[in-house]
């Protein structure tokens, strides 16, 4: 073997050293850059932080709101307001301890994952007037996650060295990259609800069916609404299509599943089927039917709208209720369009579908248990 042939082995070796050396390092550093760790594992973790801050205090401030307005205002409806409007302030916050929690993040960059979470939920950016919200919140604080992991008692200083290091990082993510990502998806929200008014049958089917399917996904379709600050008729088809999703499950698994299962996937979620659903795709047929055929009577027939923080989220705790009320008014009218497109049509289209579809073998008994 000559010279001319040993240098480029060496040269190999070296590089498959080094590949290696990096490959520990973030093994060890549990630094996984991969779409189950961010779409679904951060992003579902993002949707807790919004549900014990946001959503909470949307909640807790609609109460306030309608006890004011039965009882006039007073010590108990004060009350709830000023809580809702403070845990709403902090929603930055508890998105930045949810998704650090989430990438596996080290005492001292979970704690000030709680800044960078803040300053990407509020912060502007350079010619942008816009601030990041939560999608901003989400991009300062991975970010931060991810480099204070690597710099996390690497040094004497550490006490030092892994809090600057995240705060450093994040902050820049939260003034550069943060109010950009917030002002996109503001604006495919804005373009996603004026498509709606114009075109309200094609996409109260769309939005039903793809936001239904999110729900039900390993991803978070609560926090996918809020980032889009998704409302007015888009809102209200994406809550049927979750609804037909979560109702639908729960019904058509009965047989399978009995009350545990009804009360888990229709007041939980749905998200419980993936693993039966890899095995056999078809049972995600009926409610996705069902949300495609409610959807459109949402958007052009009962005109349903919702808030945000409600559209994603379906009859996960009645949030998608909650949501309806409070951008619907709280009246009968309301109420019966809410128990008849979000309960009662779900059920029904949900089962007639499934016993079609059992008929033809496509579905069979047992497709649907949950080890409950």
């Amino acid at each position: 073997m000559n010279l001319r042939e040993v240098e480029p082995m060496a040269e190999k070796e070296a590089l498959s050293v080094d590949s290696k050396k990096k490959e520990s390092f973030f093994k060890r550093k549990d630094i996984e850059i991969s779409a189950k760790r961010y779409l679904q594992e951060a992003l579902s973790a993002m949707a807790l932080g919004l549900f014990a801050s946001l959503l909470i205090g949307v909640i807790f401030d609609t109460i306030g709101v309608q006890t004011a307005n039965l009882f006039g205002d007073n010590m108990i409806s004060t009350f709830f307001v000023e809580v809702g409007a403070e845990a709403k302030k902090y929603m930055g916050a508890a998105i930045g301890v949810a998704v650090a929690w989430s990438l596996k993040a080290p005492p001292l960059v979970l704690f000030t994952s709680v800044v960078t979470g803040m300053m990407g939920a509020s912060m502007t950016g350079f010619g942008i007037a816009a601030s990041g919200g939560p999608a901003g919140a989400f991009i300062a604080v991975a970010l931060g996650v991810e480099f204070g992991k690597m710099v996390s008692k690497e040094t004497k200083v550490d006490i030092l060295v892994t809090p600057a290091v995240t705060l450093i990082v994040g902050a820049v993510g939260a003034k550069f990259a943060g109010p950009a990502i917030g002002w996109c998806m503001e604006k495919l929200g804005d373009l996603i609800m004026t498509a709606t008014e114009w075109q309200p049958f094609v996409f109260g089917i769309v939005i039903s069916v793809i936001v239904g399917l999110a729900l039900t996904a390993p991803i978070s379709s609560a926090a996918i609404c809020i980032m889009m600050d998704l409302t007015g008729l888009a809102a209200g088809a994406a809550t049927v299509g979750c609804c037909a999703q979560m109702v639908g499950f729960a019904v058509a698994s009965y047989r399978e599943n009995g009350v545990g299962g009804l009360v888990a996937q229709g007041l939980g979620t749905s998200m419980l089927q993936v693993s039966n659903i890899i095995k056999n795709p078809w049972i995600l047929v009926p409610a996705t039917l069902a949300g495609a055929i409610i959807g459109p009577l949402s958007t052009c027939v009962f005109k349903m709208t919702n808030i945000a923080v409600g559209a994603g989220m379906g009859t996960s705790g009645l949030v998608g209720q909650i949501g309806t009320f409070t951008d619907m008014g709280f009246s009968f009218d309301t109420l019966w369009k809410v128990l008849l497109l979000q309960i009662f049509l779900p059920a029904v289209l949900t089962l007639i579908i499934d016993r079609i579809m059992r008929g033809m073998g496509l579905i069979k008994d047992g497709d649907y248990n949950l080890d409950l």
